[in-house]
């Protein structure tokens, strides 16, 4: 492993260094010997796989933690933040993937909590009204006025008041963690234009982020961590995506999408002009045992209310649905029962109970089989989720450590584990790999392969994928037919021989009938 880089390039002044940052949680290294810097008018990306410390360095850079070793500088004078607030009143602000917003508060409002200007004890609401207007001159959105409601506003709306968080106070330096996780294409190429009018105006921007087209197509430079250490950092129109998957992962992954012999078998899940209380409007689908049939649409086109649906999770308004033998809509508990299993996209509040171990997390839908009579023995527990951190490299301490002390790409692992050990027969998969490294993707589509295709050998029959994914290099490389959600009407799904990313995004986006 190489040892660790100073990002900054030796003649060229930066505006943000972090050097020699050390981080220890019990016997756990998170960080050791990091150093990291970014330069005035330069967007960094900063890269690794889940575990690789990059979120510990934030936290550090946000005052959250407190590094055991290390030092650092902001334009050349001692950087020690005490909280968040502090290091964005001191010029670091931090917009993270789950937004940390007051819904019921305006704009305005929320762009000076805890910062509002007084006078004798009262809110001077001019001045925090007219700091407002100043920074949302840096976007341009229709719908973002200073006395609207966040909780009216979409998601990427919502991002740029978080942004506008920082901007309010004069934040010289801003970081971008997992930003386009939940935007729309549309929305996440109006966020590069705001990225780079502020790398125009001279700003700092750290960029972290999974998706490596992304990093190449916004930052000059990248900085690799792995396991706590730096690996290395490129100037990124000079590195190619091989290179840099080999420095996150520390070795080739040379078939990211591999695909067996997959022959699609007996329709397992029909569904019949389908709607919901508001979407979809009408689908129409026969997913068969032996294949992955892929969803594309915008955000917000229906497609995850559509699986919903077909779980019980939401009511149907209209049409037919039919999983096997069972005909008509069903409760959640029964479509387990039916052998559907559903991955959600909302981990968080529908996908995992957090304050839950790992082990229970994994076992929660399917507890038979662990101890006598109807009897729980943790030690079962914890040895078939053991299986599976072992499969999906699940970073953690061990099987009984609680979801919420663990990682955002971790906890995904975590959900897909539960599927995986509950052994469904049909599989509803809405975004599985969100906020996960490269190399777990790898292995996630390695696994999806593998139940589609099924195992003579091993006696495993081949099973049914319904997925949606935002991510479209994501379904032409492990889909065999893909369908396009627009305006909460499905496409007929078509070979994925037959498609490329420029028809689908034209069908997504109503421009074309994907034919």
């Amino acid at each position: 492993m190489a040892g660790p880089e100073l990002a900054a390039d030796s003649g060229d002044k930066p505006r943000l260094e972090m050097r020699g940052i050390c981080k220890r949680f019990g016997a756990t290294i998170a960080l050791q010997d990091v150093s990291f810097a970014v330069k005035p008018g330069e967007v960094h990306a900063l890269v690794g796989e889940n575990g690789a410390g990059k979120s510990t360095l934030m936290k550090i850079l946000a005052g959250a933690y407190k590094p055991d070793k290390g030092t650092m500088f902001l334009d050349g004078k001692p950087f020690q933040p005490h909280n968040s607030l502090d290091a964005r009143l001191q010029g670091v602000g931090m917009i993270y993937q789950e937004l940390s917003l007051a819904p019921h508060l305006t704009v305005e409002e929320n762009m000076l909590l805890g910062m509002e200007p007084t006078k004798l004890g009262f809110v001077r609401w001019q001045e925090v009204r007219g700091r407002a207007r100043e920074a949302l001159k840096h976007f341009d959105h229709s719908r973002l006025k200073p006395d609207t409601r966040v909780g009216t506003l979409p998601l990427s709306a919502q991002q740029l008041v978080e942004i506008g968080r920082s901007l309010t106070v004069g934040c010289q330096v801003l970081v971008f963690d997992e930003p386009t996780s939940s935007l729309s294409q549309r929305d996440i190429d109006r966020l590069f234009e705001v990225i780079i009018g502020f790398r125009n105006q001279d700003l700092s921007i750290v960029y972290i982020s999974h998706f490596l087209e992304e990093v190449q197509h916004i930052a000059d430079r990248l900085t690799v961590l792995r396991d706590g250490y730096v690996v290395g950092t490129r100037d990124v129109g000079t590195t190619k995506t091989e290179e840099i998957v080999r420095m996150m992962v520390g070795r080739e992954i040379t078939d990211l999408y591999p695909r067996s012999v997959r022959k699609r078998r007996d329709a397992v899940l029909e569904i019949e002009n389908l709607a919901g209380l508001e979407k979809p409007e009408t689908a129409n689908l026969v997913l068969h045992n032996g294949e992955v049939l892929g969803i594309c649409g915008l955000v917000g086109a229906g497609r995850t209310e559509m699986l919903r649906v077909i779980f019980g999770l939401d009511p149907v308004r209209k049409g037919r649905i039919k999983i096997g033998l069972h005909l008509g809509p069903a409760s959640p508990i029964r479509r387990w029962m039916q052998g559907v299993g559903m991955l959600s996209e909302n981990r968080k509040e529908e996908g995992l109970a957090t304050n839950l171990s790992l082990a229970d997390n994994v076992t929660l839908s399917k507890l038979r089989g662990f101890g006598p009579l109807k009897l729980v023995l943790p030690r079962k527990q914890e040895a078939a989720t053991q299986k599976w951190i072992d499969l999906l490299d699940i970073r953690c301490l061990n099987p009984g450590q609680r979801v919420a002390e663990m990682s955002g790409g971790n906890q995904q692992k975590a959900a897909i584990a539960r599927l995986l050990q509950h052994d469904a027969d049909v599989l509803l998969l809405d975004e599985p790999t969100r906020g996960i490294d490269v190399a777990a993707k790898a292995k996630i589509y390695q696994i999806i392969n593998e139940i589609a295709a099924g195992s003579e050998s091993k006696g495993r029959a081949p099973k049914a994928v319904l997925m949606i994914s935002s991510y479209l290099p994501e379904l032409i490389g492990i889909c065999d037919r893909i369908a396009v959600m627009y305006r909460g009407h499905l496409s007929a799904a078509k070979p994925v021989e037959e498609i490329d990313e420029h028809k689908l995004m034209m069908a997504a986006t109503g421009q074309e009938v994907l034919v």
